[in-house]
């Protein structure tokens, strides 16, 4: 059974940075395909940054540079660096998963297992 456990979430002011990470357990981590969506309030879910195949790492448009996905396979660990957070960036942050072939990372119907989230919320 694959567990996903996100932490790094709080509260920054515009500008600032965070680094969220996402450890995976239960799982041969090499074989997982992993990646970060969001979800503000009464919005749906949509996705921030994945990994192809190919090892390929994808962002959403509103991303523009700011953000950076990177995984630690000895720690079993998905990160996502963040900085120059916008207000618009407040959100609850998943990570998801499954395995096998992944070539559209950003979109959520292409992931089997999600962790609880971790709460990001930028103040201006």
């Amino acid at each position: 059974q694959v567990q996903l456990v996100e932490s790094g979430g709080g509260s920054v002011q515009v500008g600032g940075s965070l680094r969220l990470s996402c450890a995976a357990s239960g799982v041969t981590y090499s074989s997982l395909r992993m990646g970060w969506f969001r979800q503000a309030p009464g919005k749906e879910r949509e996705g921030v940054a994945g990994v192809r195949s190919d090892r390929v790492a994808r962002y959403a448009e509103f991303v523009e540079g700011r953000f950076t996905i990177s995984k630690d396979n000895a720690k079993n660990t998905l990160y996502l660096q963040m900085n120059s957070l916008k207000t618009e960036d407040t959100a609850m942050y998943y990570c998801g998963a499954r395995f096998g072939d992944m070539w559209y990372p950003l979109n959520t119907s292409n992931y089997n297992y999600w962790g609880q989230g971790t709460q990001v919320t930028v103040s201006s």
